[in-house]
């Protein structure tokens, strides 16, 4: 699956992007089927809004995004579930977990979308014992902590197949030791589809073995 952009920019920043040097707006960037792609984003500079443009939930930009070389808007809203539910994952910085169902409801939510589901529940009790969540995937979500409610969100959107994993800021409320194991968790699970992700954060850092920086 290949994403590309061609001179995107967001409307409501056009004016404040275009005054500084970007990596990604106004660029014409491809990124590469499988490849980890970081992407660093000062505060204030479309991180979370560049990530909406590529799960295409919003809509408010000039240029173009392209997936296999056709333009967002040309998929019709059968296509765009199909894509969602096998092509391509996403972890939003707000988690968007649904409250009132339990924390396994949550993730069964991505992961029986499919007649045949990608991931078992054995494999989905084995992540959850990876990540530390165990004891809180029969909780309601709005009883988790954050950093539980982010490590449920991280299971969910490995729990369906996917070419491309879309993660905005996955470990900000994490310790080093739990980030370093969703970090290795979600690395086995790209490698093994060989699928890639891109990752928006606010830092540098050495999470993963990245192929490819960017400065939003």
């Amino acid at each position: 699956m290949q994403i590309q952009i061609q001179h995107l920019l967001p409307i409501p920043l056009k004016d404040k992007l275009l005054q500084r040097t970007s990596g990604i707006w106004n660029q014409d960037v491809s990124f590469s089927p499988g490849s980890f792609v970081k992407i660093k984003a000062p505060s204030g500079t479309g991180k979370t809004t560049l990530v909406h443009y590529l799960y295409h939930i919003r809509y408010d930009y000039t240029g173009t995004v392209l997936v296999n070389n056709r333009p967002w808007p040309s998929y019709n809203k059968n296509e765009l579930a199909t894509m969602r539910q096998q092509q391509i994952s996403i972890i939003f910085q707000d988690l968007r977990l649904f409250e009132q169902l339990s924390a396994v409801e949550n993730i069964n939510l991505k992961r029986v979308m499919l007649p045949n589901p990608y991931c078992s529940p054995e494999k989905i009790r084995e992540m959850a014992a990876r990540l530390n969540v165990t004891h809180v995937l029969q909780q309601s979500s709005k009883t988790l902590s954050y950093g539980e409610r982010q490590r449920i969100a991280i299971i969910r959107a490995l729990s369906q197949p996917f070419q491309w994993l879309l993660m905005d800021e996955p470990f900000s409320h994490l310790d080093e030791e739990n980030t370093r194991r969703a970090a290795n968790l979600i690395a086995e699970e790209c490698k093994a589809r060989n699928a890639g992700f891109i990752l928006t954060d606010l830092d540098d850092d050495q999470h993963f073995s990245y192929d490819v920086h960017y400065q939003l």
